[in-house]
């Protein structure tokens, strides 16, 4: 029971989260469309965990924070945040890099799990 009311209050505090960053056409009214594919890593024998393409409309919220695929870690995620807007800034149209994860579990390491991204976005 207590985990329930544990995973309603994280799932709302989510939901205003991403009520809060807004929706992508308020914040980025000059971007159509973005493509961001990722590929997640962890530790261990088979390394690659996911591959995975999300699609964001100007109808979506502009949260741009991937959660961490490994189950128990606790504050972690890949925040592209800063850059999907430095390329917006700059009206740049395909961004790769490699995040990370910056959460914690009890028995595995620091660096446990990670993506390699590419971001493409199309304007208006």
């Amino acid at each position: 029971m207590a985990n329930r009311h544990k995973h309603a209050a994280k799932m709302e505090l989510k939901k205003q989260t991403k009520t809060a960053a807004g929706l992508v056409s308020e914040r980025f009214p000059e971007i159509s469309d973005i493509v961001v594919h990722m590929t997640y890593f962890q530790k261990g024998a088979n390394i690659v965990l996911m591959v995975r393409t999300v699609n964001i409309f100007p109808t979506s919220f502009a949260y741009f924070n991937m959660d961490c695929m490994i189950k128990g870690c606790d504050g972690g995620g890949f925040d592209l945040t800063e850059a999907v807007a430095a390329m917006a800034k700059s009206r740049k149209k395909v961004k790769k890099g490699t995040i990370a994860c910056c959460g914690t579990i009890d028995s595995l390491p620091a660096d446990h799990a990670s993506i390699e991204y590419e971001i493409v976005i199309q304007y208006v």
